[in-house]
Formats: structure tokens, sequence, C-alpha cells
């Protein structure tokens, strides 16, 4: 197949070439995220191959479907940038990666988690600087606190099995319960409010769904215990920034590690270092102390990009030759 890869940086063209390594598909990289203003870039491709946060809304399905694309080979397991009634309506399969390597994302979430307990940034800083005071470095041990996930699938799963290593209590919230692999990995299922008010430490690890938009707003963060800390390695949109910044200055949430940003298309994977930053609300949780925020990076691993990347190119040959999708993405 013809591939359109959009979005592209050097780890994407080094992890899908070597996955290409016998020639069976002809890969085009282009650095412009998919969506409206750049769609006509896939005239002459059987299929796009776009990231998170390309926007293949209905009008872009349409274009696409007269383009000639018949396949969208999404190289992430979220979906929510795709109009997936309108990829269905133009005849265009949808097909994810569902799985890639939960372990990549759940360490990130607990290299975030301890230097923000640990303070080990600013401890950095300050020895770079020749200066080798303690003070105001106090952090707290994860042995003994709770460890609350808000998502149990692969992702929350691989967290709280770190979180028990470090000798946790573990509770999680998921809309689907599995009582078998609450046993397997140790953790009690709760409800949202319980693991709000009785966690420590939150760890979002849900899809972005109309429910779960938001799930972390000014009335669950007025829940939570007074001074806890809060990861987001999922899904920018799941945590109402605006009233973030407010816990934060109440000192309602003693800590926050985000990966994710709901605002972040068009600023995290890209370097801005010679302009302004425009983002008001992003510039303000950079500046307090207690804040760290990484730029998506979760999933950049070389075993998650070698494993991105061959199944991303396995869903593109299965579609090739008529086999089943089994990673095809429906509406509904």
């Amino acid at each position: 197949m013809r591939i359109a890869v959009f979005d592209t940086h050097a780890y994407d063209e080094n992890a899908l070439t070597a996955a290409n390594s016998r020639g069976e598909h002809v890969l085009e990289f282009f650095e412009e995220r998919l969506h409206d203003k750049t769609v006509e870039l896939a005239a002459g491709f059987d299929a796009v191959c776009p990231f998170v946060n390309c926007r293949l809304t209905a009008p872009v399905m349409a274009r696409l479907a007269q383009l000639g694309v018949r396949l969208v080979v999404l190289r992430a397991s979220g979906f929510n940038g795709i109009d997936l009634a309108a990829a269905e309506q133009a005849g265009i399969a949808v097909a994810r990666v569902p799985a890639y390597s939960p372990e990549a994302v759940a360490e990130h979430a607990f290299a975030l988690l301890l230097t923000l307990v640990r303070k080990t940034h600013r401890a950095y800083n300050r020895v770079r600087e020749q200066n080798f005071s303690l003070d105001n470095l106090e952090g707290f041990t994860l042995h003994g606190k709770t460890f609350g996930a808000l998502g149990a699938g692969r992702i929350g799963q691989a967290a709280m099995r770190i979180a028990r290593g470090f000798g946790c209590r573990l509770l999680a919230y998921d809309p689907w319960q599995n009582p078998a692999i609450a046993e397997s990995v140790g953790f009690e299922y709760a409800s949202l409010d319980r693991v709000l008010s009785e966690a420590d430490i939150v760890s979002l690890h849900l899809p972005l769904t109309e429910e779960s938009h938001h799930i972390i707003d000014a009335a669950a963060l007025a829940k939570t215990r007074r001074g806890m800390v809060l990861i987001n390695t999922s899904r920018g949109g799941l945590i109402d920034t605006a009233a973030l910044i407010e816990a934060l200055k109440s000192g309602q949430v003693g800590g926050v590690g985000l990966d994710v940003y709901e605002m972040e298309e068009g600023v995290f994977f890209h370097d801005l270092s010679d302009r302004p930053l425009q983002d008001d609300q992003l510039a303000r949780l950079m500046i307090f102390p207690n804040v760290l925020i990484t730029s998506h990076q979760g999933f950049l691993t070389l075993e998650a990009l070698r494993a991105i990347a061959e199944t991303t190119l396995g869903n593109a040959g299965a579609f090739a030759r008529g086999e089943p999708l089994v990673n095809q993405v429906r509406p509904g």
C-alpha cells in the first residue's frame, strides 16, 4: 500500500522504516498534521497514518474518500480525533494500535511521580549551580500510601503493579470491572468518589470519551485529600485545566505530573523555544514549582515505538490482503 504518514518526527520515520524493511508498503512522511488544510497531501495514497493531534473530521473524511484513500491506520490507541461515523459513511476503514507497551506509559507515570514526591528536578537544578543545600526538599515515601488509578485497563494495571512494588495500597475506578484481574494485580475496585477521597496519588488511565471528559473538574478536586498528587499520562481532556490551577493555588492539590494537556495540539511535539507561548493556562501551570510537564512522551521508548510501527503496518498489510482487520475501530 501507499501510505501517507502525517505529523512525522524522526523517531516515527526510523521505527516505521525499520518495520517496513521488506518493502511491503511505500511510505511517505509529512511533518504536517492531517486536517482540513492539509488533506490534499493525501492525493495518490491508499491509506493515511495520522497521530493523536490530527483531526479527521467529516469534511476531511469525505475528501479523503474522493482522493482514493481507503484506510486510516492510526499509530496510537486513542481515536478521539477521528469522526468514525463519517469514516464509515465514506467507506473508509479505521484501525488503531490498541496496546503497544503499557509498561512504557506506566513507567513514565512513575518517573513523573517520583520526581515530584522527591523533588529531584529541583535538587538537580540546585546542584548544577553548586547549591548543595537540602532546605525545602522534603518529600514523602510511597510505601504505605494509597495509589488510586482511574482506569484499570492494561496501562492502569501496569501502573498498579509498579505501585504495589513500592508497597502502596491499590484502589481503582473503572466502569468495566473484572474481579479476576483485580485479584491478580492486587487492587480493589471502588467508586470514583471513594478513590478521590482516599487516594494519596491519583493516576489517570482512562480513554477520552464524552463521559470521561473533565472527569477531574472542580467538584472532583474538592473531594480529594488535601495535598494529593495527580498524574496524567492518558489524555489531556480528562482534566479541567482551569479547575486544576485553582486547586494548585489553594493547596488542595500538592503536586501534578502531566504528560498530556487538553490544549496540546500545535504545542506538544514542536520546538517553540524561539517564540512566546500563546497558551496562558499552560504558561501558568509551568510556573508552579510542584508541577512537572513533559510533552506527551510516555510512549517514547524503543520497545514501544517498534511495537507501534509493527502493529500499524500489520494493520495496513491485513487490509491490503483482504484479511479481517482485527484492530478496526467502528462507531458506537
